[in-house]
């Protein structure tokens, strides 16, 4: 078997906040109300995502590595980490406030949890008006003040609040408490991780176990950077047919893509991997004489075997991603 372009089935994860987006919107199928989350590429325990189409139809990201290694990975991405795939790969409805939270970095993850850290991007799809994101701090508190703010429930008046419209891009590294507010759908890039630490969730009661959501205050306390930053957006350029850099870390690498026209794509300089997020729009891939179609809300992946490929569309934007 030969390595090719590679789409998976998603995964739909129920989500006390999750609206309809993902099926009026993106043209998801599912049955089930209230999903949030569609886990696009998944390599977490359990929520494994497995390849759709083809001869390869079926495995898991573990099994095409197992097979492939570096041929399929990259190889020093296949040095650094073996058998497990780095990145986990989401598209988010949320229709009600998701909890505030926060996520640990690579050490204590994996001294508490033998897990990744949870560094993460957000990309904004569609915002209705007045929607907002909750990331960082607005002014300088201290670990018992948290706990005064919580306790009073005044939380919210000393997060940075920020109105989001189709297009804002966040890096959210561990430590940085936030939150996606309501009416937002968005693009996420993450290191692949199911770790969060809930600092506050407005007190609601999950209908399908008729219980609140557990917290997890004095470990947050432990990991949440409490510094006032000057600004939390990302600013980008968006030149047509051009990878511009959106969000570079030591995680991940994402650009944004807009596609008009013919664009043909040279990865033979990068030893990844490449995931495309297709954000807006709808484009064609082509490699050895095959299509391969796009559309907004679905997502491909081109194993780093594959250095040369054509995209086509007559107007559709990618989120780029390596690593």
């Amino acid at each position: 078997m030969t390595l090719y372009p590679l789409q998976f089935q998603p995964l739909f994860n129920y989500r006390l906040w999750g609206g309809e987006k993902l099926k009026t919107e993106l043209g998801k199928d599912y049955s089930d109300n209230n999903i949030g989350e569609s886990w696009e590429i998944s390599d977490v325990d359990a929520n494994e995502t497995k390849v759709l189409e083809g001869d390869l139809k079926g495995f898991s990201l573990k099994q095409l590595i197992k097979q492939f290694k570096g041929e399929f990975l990259g190889q020093s991405v296949y040095d650094t980490f073996g058998d497990a795939f780095p990145l986990l790969i989401k598209f988010i409805d949320a229709n009600t406030p998701l909890s505030v939270q926060v996520h640990p970095n690579n050490d204590v993850a994996k001294t508490r949890h033998n897990s990744f850290g949870k560094n993460e991007m957000w990309f904004v799809m569609q915002a209705e008006k007045n929607a907002e994101l909750i990331i960082g701090f607005e002014e300088k508190i201290t670990p018992s003040q948290l706990e005064t703010h919580l306790k009073n429930n005044t939380i919210l008046n000393v997060l940075h609040k920020e109105q989001v419209t189709k297009g804002d891009a966040f890096y959210i590294p561990t430590g940085r408490i936030h939150a996606i507010g309501g009416g937002v759908m968005l693009a996420e890039i993450q290191q692949t991780s199911n770790i969060t630490y809930r600092v506050y969730d407005y007190n609601r009661v999950d209908k399908t176990t008729g219980q609140k959501r557990d917290l997890h205050i004095e470990q947050a306390k432990e990991v949440l950077d409490f510094e006032v930053y000057k600004t939390y957006k990302t600013n980008y350029t968006k030149t047509p047919n051009s990878s511009n850099k959106l969000i570079h870390s030591p995680y991940f690498k994402s650009n944004f893509l807009k596609v008009e026209g013919v664009l043909e794509k040279d990865y033979s300089k990068l030893d990844s991997f490449v995931i495309y997020m297709c954000v807006d729009g709808d484009v064609e891939l082509t490699w050895n004489d095959k299509i391969y179609s796009l559309k907004k809300g679905e997502t491909l992946l081109l194993p780093a075997s594959i250095k040369n490929i054509s995209l086509s569309s007559t107007s559709s934007e990618l989120l780029e991603v390596y690593l």
